[in-house]
């Protein structure tokens, strides 16, 4: 794995990171009035795990772009950028526009998403798809957790208040 791929990577999933992080509100009172599941991670724990699922992300992302022949390079390439995306997406949605069920629609694109990666990852280099399938696997649990939260919550959204404020 190159360095300049390694930074390269990085740096797009970092600008996911920020990107969600933005627009991530915990603490407003839509979401604190949400109806949510008792197996609801702490606040605490996103952070934590988000953070090293980013850094497995961006080691394996690296890792496929030096190893992938020029003819896949390119479609994982943008199956990468694509996921990053859809990843910052869903929190734009949830908290963003305060759509719970609006979200779980958005979660599934990017869990259909993850399967391409991690399939194209698994044909170039399978210690790279095995450092995504974390990445996978919680991304099903936040699908779980987002329509735990939309089914407790109808209407949850609030037309007119959809805005980036807590």
């Amino acid at each position: 794995m190159r360095l300049r791929t390694l930074v390269k990577t990085s740096a797009a999933v970092a600008a996911a990171a920020v990107a969600g992080s933005l627009a991530t509100k915990p603490d407003s009172r839509w979401y604190k009035s949400l109806k949510k599941p008792s197996w609801q991670p702490p606040p605490a724990a996103f952070p934590i795990v988000w953070t090293s699922l980013y850094a497995l992300l961006a080691v394996a992302g690296a890792r496929v772009l030096d190893r992938a022949p020029e003819s896949a390079r390119a479609g994982f390439a943008r199956s990468f950028g694509t996921n990053l995306v859809l990843n910052a997406g869903w929190t734009v949605v949830f908290f963003g526009a305060r759509a719970p069920r609006a979200a779980l629609a958005e979660i599934a694109l990017l869990n259909a998403s993850n399967l391409s990666l991690v399939t194209r990852a698994w044909r170039v280099d399978r210690p790279a798809a095995a450092a995504i399938a974390p990445y996978v696997v919680w991304t099903g649990f936040a699908t779980a957790l987002t329509a735990s939260i939309a089914t407790r919550n109808p209407g949850a959204v609030r037309p007119g208040r959809a805005d980036f404020r807590a």
